[in-house]
């Protein structure tokens, strides 16, 4: 079985253009906005776009897709009005993924903005049980995304991520994404070939490895432990090429696919070369 690997990409033009970007740089997993990330409401779909997106996507080598909700969302905000938008926001982006046929909705669970970390773990896990008890029968699942634990952000440690699975009632609709940078910055080390089985085995044990659907591959410009999310190319950061190397040939993850958020250009250049350390990575 080979690696699943790609970046995010541009929806400029259209849904359907991420597609075409995609095939055309070799991806064969990516990741999408649906909307604009900065913006609570999205313009509703054209038909014709969402036919082209399926038909080209079924016709492409893409065998994965995950989109991204808005940077906008919080699920356990402070002010009510935009706990009250953010849950709205949740629900759109739920139903836009299922329009789309994109199984999986990644998204930071929230920042609880100096409530405390046991109250906003409460509050997540009671948006994300309105969002799916007002979307029944979806297919689509919330993907749970591990943070820095920049601020008051929650979902940076592995115990956090299960206290808040425990207290959704739909557990089939949940699924997981580590993100590299993330985890390195709030104190996982990865990249030190015992400590990556310890932390992996620690995933298993209060996660599970059947819910890790997506990995967010991204080098950290900040140190071990900083709790400050800033992404950096592969290899270039403080995570360096070991950490990568650790997960590239762990045979327990290669199902899993391994998408890009590192910083590019318009062509994307920048994804290829990334693409082809992460390759050049994996021992035969």
């Amino acid at each position: 079985m080979n690696h699943l690997l790609g970046a995010h990409t541009s929806i400029a033009g259209g849904i359907s253009e991420s597609v075409v970007r995609a095939q055309n740089l070799g991806f064969t997993a990516m990741q999408i906005f649906t909307k604009n990330n900065n913006r609570w409401n999205g313009k509703e779909f054209d038909p014709d776009d969402v036919i082209k997106f399926k038909t080209l996507l079924a016709n492409s080598n893409i065998e994965f897709v995950v989109s991204h909700d808005s940077y906008l969302i919080n699920l356990c905000a402070k002010d009510e009005q935009i706990l009250k938008k953010s849950i709205a926001a949740f629900i759109d982006e739920l139903e836009r993924c299922e329009i789309l046929g994109i199984p999986h909705l990644n998204f930071h669970p929230g920042a609880h903005g100096g409530q405390g970390e046991e109250i906003g773990i409460n509050k997540i896990a009671e948006s994300l049980n309105f969002a799916h008890s007002q979307t029944p029968n979806y297919k689509v699942q919330s993907m749970i995304e591990l943070t820095a634990g920049q601020g008051t952000n929650l979902g940076y440690t592995f115990e956090q991520i299960e206290a808040i699975i425990d207290k959704v009632d739909d557990k089939s609709r949940i699924s997981v994404c580590i993100d590299t940078a993330h985890i390195f910055a709030a104190g996982y080390n990865f990249s030190d070939e015992k400590e990556y089985e310890i932390i992996m085995n620690k995933f298993d044990e209060l996660i599970g490895l059947e819910r890790l659907k997506c990995f967010h591959i991204n080098d950290s410009k900040k140190e071990l432990g900083s709790r400050v999310d800033r992404h950096e190319q592969i290899g270039k950061g403080f995570i360096g090429l070991s950490g990568f190397a650790n997960i590239m040939n762990d045979d327990r993850l290669i199902s899993v696919p391994k998408i890009l958020e590192t910083p590019k250009g318009k062509d994307q250049s920048e994804d290829l070369e990334n693409l082809k350390i992460l390759k050049k990575l994996i021992r035969s």
